[in-house]
């Protein structure tokens, strides 16, 4: 059976270790903080990829977000509902998601887009914009460089579209990055809004 979560079930209790607890810190916890207080109160955002729910989730309800989860890793999805017991999560590889069968104000990919196929990236682009709201918002990170690696946990190939590429996919689906930036740990973020 092909493994839909990108090689980290395989991996996922050395990086629940090294992970740790720390709550609500982080490599890109401020820009998420912020991100999120952009954002209505109560507004439904998706966090694709949400791994054990923290510090990311925990930093999104922790700004009075209604958040629901999706990451492909049985062993994520177990430790976030022992995290975040009251935030709905399902077990789901992206690519062929429900995403709840509803729409969203906010859409968080946080450290996954360039973990998937460039088709699978494309799709995804496309499916992010079906279910955003008119003026919804979506934050995602990937390199600003067309670049190919091997992920650091997992040792499979990682690939950037690069900021050019990403930008013509989003604007092709109705969605224009607003702005760019990159955080302490050298993540770039696309944020990026629908019109």
């Amino acid at each position: 059976m092909m493994d839909r979560s990108n090689g980290y079930e395989r991996v996922a209790a050395e990086f629940l270790a090294r992970r740790g607890s720390g709550r609500l810190t982080g490599v890109g916890a401020n820009v998420v903080r912020k991100w999120a207080q952009t954002l209505p109160c109560r507004a439904a955002v998706l966090d694709l990829g949400c791994g054990p729910g923290f510090p990311i989730t925990e930093i999104l309800v922790a700004e009075g977000l209604t958040v629901f989860g999706v990451d492909a890793a049985p062993s994520f999805v177990q430790a976030f509902r022992r995290n975040l017991p009251n935030i709905p999560v399902v077990c789901e590889a992206v690519q062929d998601s429900h995403f709840f069968h509803r729409t969203f104000d906010g859409v968080l990919a946080w450290g996954l887009m360039f973990l998937l196929s460039p088709k699978d990236q494309r799709h995804l682009i496309r499916r992010i914009s079906d279910i955003l709201v008119p003026g919804g918002h979506l934050l995602f990170t990937s390199p600003s460089e067309p670049l190919i690696w091997n992920d650091v946990m997992t040792g499979l190939e990682s690939r950037s579209l690069g900021a050019e590429e990403y930008r013509k996919l989003l604007s092709t689906v109705g969605l224009s990055v607003t702005s760019e930036y990159e955080d302490e740990g050298q993540n770039h973020y696309f944020d990026v809004l629908k019109a």
